[in-house]
């Protein structure tokens, strides 16, 4: 079959990455994303990129110079507290080779090496049909003729239905993102360290991470019924600042400073597909990243595993193995997920448990043994 018009639906890293990697393969593949422009959503918190996946991927892609002088490594320290504000772990070690990079500055890096007009901004996809030539994308006032569609299109993807029954499944927690400027927060400031700071109780957890331009990023989690998660989205700012300022009534003062001088940015019910989620593979539709694997952020791993399915599955798009290549990269990438989705569920329910703060001691204390 003919793999040569590709559409690639969601702007986000992965999506982005196999552009930028078919375009070096001398393809001329199709962005669909449905945000007008490029800042129209803020794009999250600081990623870790790993030298086996994310990193790689870089290279491969001809940006490991962009990368590094965007990147981080100063910032990837780690600091744990129990619920009473006392120090477990304090660990900064600039060597661990898992430079930060903010998400909107790894965002532009991708979309500068990219061709003009790859992306079509403002194009939300309406419909996917089959037809004898490949898939006809559908939109408001538009259609296009395609052979191959990628969803690339996160959590809710529209291309995952046409392939699998699976449904992302609520995990029971949900997690306040909230913002702090280092000028204006010192406190939280000093409390963050050099680069991520962990505070572990009963069921609930204050999260902070360095991100660039002199800004914090922050999550206030608690393990709490679906029905509940719903209400919190609706509720207004001031609202849920009182609502986790009960939840962490019993906190040490600094780290409730956390919850209560915190911008809120949004909450994040955290949901996730079934650990090792495959699908019977279908000629000229196919998945990478959270679309095909979404799990929970406590593996470190969903953006450098989007990476890596860039990777995987350019080269195997513009091999001459036709399908078959695709369908052995779908293979090797779930069993890949698979893994980090073991992990990712065992990091979040170490971190909300009735075991308090030990879990995430004792994963602290492991990843120093193995390293």
């Amino acid at each position: 079959m003919a793999m040569n018009r590709i559409a690639i639906i969601g702007g986000g890293p992965g999506g982005l990455m196999l552009a930028r990697l078919l375009q070096r393969y001398g393809r001329s593949p199709v962005v669909f994303e449905r945000d007008t422009h490029v800042d129209e959503r803020p794009q999250g918190g600081s990623l870790d990129l790993h030298s086996q996946t994310g990193q790689y991927a870089m290279r491969q892609a001809g940006l490991e110079i962009a990368f590094a002088a965007a990147s981080r490594p100063e910032d990837q320290g780690d600091r744990l507290y129990d619920a009473d504000g006392t120090l477990l772990f304090d660990r900064d070690d600039p060597t661990d080779d898992r430079p930060e990079i903010d998400r909107t500055a790894l965002r532009n890096i991708l979309l500068e090496a990219l061709l003009p007009g790859t992306v079509r901004w403002g194009c939300r996809v309406a419909g996917i049909i089959p037809s004898a030539d490949g898939f006809v994308l559908v939109g408001e006032g538009w259609t296009e003729q395609f052979d191959v569609v990628v969803g690339a299109d996160g959590a809710w993807s529209q291309v995952r239905p046409l392939l699998s029954d699976a449904k992302p499944a609520y995990e029971g927690v949900t997690l306040v993102e909230l913002g702090f400027d280092v000028a204006r927060h010192p406190a939280i400031n000093r409390l963050t360290g050099s680069g991520k700071m962990f505070a572990v109780g009963d069921n609930r957890a204050l999260i902070t991470q360095r991100n660039g331009l002199g800004h914090i990023r922050g999550y206030a989690g608690v393990r709490l019924a679906e029905a509940t998660a719903k209400e919190w989205r609706a509720s207004s700012p001031e609202q849920l600042q009182q609502v986790l300022q009960d939840a962490f009534a019993g906190w040490a003062p600094m780290l409730r400073e956390v919850v209560e001088t915190g911008d809120v940015i949004g909450v994040r019910p955290l949901y996730a597909l079934p650990i090792g989620h495959q699908w019977k593979s279908r000629v000229g539709l196919t998945l990478l990243g959270d679309a095909a694997h979404l799990m929970s952020p406590f593996s470190g791993e969903g953006v450098n595993l989007a990476l890596a399915d860039a990777v995987d599955l350019a080269g195997a798009l513009t091999s001459d193995g036709g399908w078959t290549s695709v369908t052995r990269y779908e293979r090797t990438m779930s069993r890949r997920a698979a893994k980090a989705a073991e992990g990712a569920a065992q990091g979040l329910n170490g971190a909300f448990s009735s075991e308090g703060v030990m879990p995430v001691l004792e994963h602290y204390r492991a990843r120093i043994r193995r390293v």
